[in-house]
């Protein structure tokens, strides 16, 4: 088994975010997502954060997080860096962001 940063605690919050870009803005909202990646990795309690892009669907983008505590998320989403991208996504997104929290069992 592959050990990951997440292998051994049961306890991380994990958020599976779902974002579908408006048609031809694919490009810019992926633009302003990679954007936050960095700094949001070296915001504290920030285990993981991974930006994905469906196969199937190449409008939806899916950012997987892990966080040491719901209140370390919350810290993130008012970091000067996520407000900025969040102030894009009215231009940028065709619907609402699905937000799913999450806690591993197995």
């Amino acid at each position: 088994m592959v050990s990951t940063p997440t292998g051994s605690d049961h306890d991380l919050l994990t958020i599976i975010a779902s974002l579908r870009a408006k048609p031809g803005k694919e490009q810019e909202l992926r633009q302003a997502a990679e954007a936050v990646i960095e700094p949001t990795r070296r915001e504290d309690g920030c285990v993981a954060y991974y930006l994905h892009q469906s196969i199937d669907d190449p409008a939806v983008f899916y950012f997987y997080e892990n966080w040491a505590s719901p209140e370390m998320l919350e810290a993130h989403m008012k970091a000067p860096h996520f407000r900025e991208f969040a102030a894009k996504l009215d231009d940028l997104l065709d619907g609402a962001i699905d937000i799913r929290r999450l806690r591993r069992i197995a």
